[in-house]
């Protein structure tokens, strides 16, 4: 019991700052205020390098997320591992860097320097879940060049 009590007034002072940034949003709405739409979330999340995306887009990222990492697109990897001197981590490794992290995209291009089209197209006929890599690497590069 008196544990919940010393806590309280945390609780308390966290709600009624919750409270003044609920109210000030919603003047601020009501007053057409501050940015709103593409420019608040380039407001909010350029700092954080995380680009917006459009419908399309958002429908392709559902398809990306896919792997399992099942390793089965690593098969025959190794010869490019090691010529990249650890820029290209494996395509399974690159696959789940790319579809969970956007703001490395401009890293994850690096990598694709050591794979060519007809490589990723072997790869993805490996793939049991049938992750596009070749429309993920294009993705990625369309990302990264904004």
């Amino acid at each position: 019991m008196l544990d919940v009590a010393a806590a309280m007034p945390g609780r308390l002072h966290a709600l009624l700052i919750l409270a003044r940034s609920l109210v000030l949003t919603l003047l601020r709405r009501w007053l057409g205020r501050g940015p709103r739409g593409i420019a608040l979330f380039r407001a909010n999340f350029d700092a954080d390098r995380l680009p917006p995306v459009d419908a399309a887009q958002r429908g392709e990222l559902s398809s990306f997320g896919g792997c399992i990492a099942c390793g089965r697109c690593d098969l025959g990897d190794a010869p490019r591992i090691a010529a990249s001197a650890g820029a290209y981590p494996g395509t399974m490794r690159w696959v789940l860097a790319s579809t969970r992290s956007m703001p490395d995209y401009d890293a994850s291009t690096r990598a694709l320097a050591f794979i060519d089209d007809a490589a990723l197209a072997s790869k993805e006929r490996l793939c049991p879940t049938g992750v596009p890599l070749r429309r993920l690497v294009g993705f990625v590069r369309a990302q990264a060049a904004r």
